[in-house]
């Protein structure tokens, strides 16, 4: 497809939000113009087209999408090659469920554990404690399969995992003294694989007039 034909996809690189959408892309075999964003300098076309003024945002056509989850489902929805929201345990509904508690109430413990310093009125172990909670319920997952809904990646893998990659560097030898076996291999696996090194190149940021970054 020409470049200039090709939905745009606003991302930062480090962002989990903007990991697990690029993550979907690649899966589908759908191909986006990226847009690496400064978050601390945003492009003006950025600010005009992403109504929350966050990453990840695509603009296909006149649409905008302004929320990863539904970026992923807007690529899978068009070819899911792997079959992503089919998982050989559960169903859609199962996941996106899954997907909420993450999105939800361990994000939320995630941000002020591991920012700790933007939230005064909270205490940092217990965030820490809160967040954890969650990531156990994910070890017992993993203990019997090595995906959280069988023997194959999923949607929710995928979600899930860079958000738990963001907690687990928020402080790594805490984390890797953690008992989680399962959680731990199930993170390295995703961390070692090429589908994760290939959505982690280092792009630079993007400004109008560049060159379109074609994306996978």
């Amino acid at each position: 497809m020409n470049a200039t034909l090709m939905p745009i996809l606003y991302s930062f690189r480090r962002c989990p939000y903007a990991i697990r959408a690029r993550l979907s892309i690649a899966a589908s075999g759908e191909q986006v113009e990226l847009r690496e964003i400064v978050l601390r300098d945003k492009a003006p076309e950025f600010l005009e087209t992403s109504p929350s003024a966050t990453v990840p945002c695509l603009k296909t056509g006149e649409t905008v999408i302004d929320e990863s989850l539904d970026i992923m489902l807007w690529a899978l929805d068009r070819s899911d090659p792997e079959n992503w929201l089919k998982p050989e345990k559960g169903d859609l509904d199962a996941m996106l469920e899954l997907i909420g508690v993450c999105d939800g109430p361990f994000k939320s413990h995630l941000d002020r554990y591991k920012y700790d310093t933007r939230y005064p009125d909270t205490d940092r172990e217990t965030e820490q404690a809160g967040a954890a909670e969650f990531l156990w319920h994910l070890d017992g997952s993993l203990a019997a399969t090595p995906w959280l809904f069988g023997g194959k990646a999923s949607l929710a893998d995928f979600a899930i995992l860079p958000f738990v990659r963001q907690f687990a560097n928020s402080d790594r030898s805490w984390f890797d003294s953690q008992e989680w076996t399962s959680l731990k291999a199930w993170l390295e696996a995703f961390e070692m694989s090429p589908r994760f090194q290939s959505v982690m190149p280092k792009w630079n940021r993007w400004q109008a007039g560049d060159t379109p970054v074609v994306f996978p």
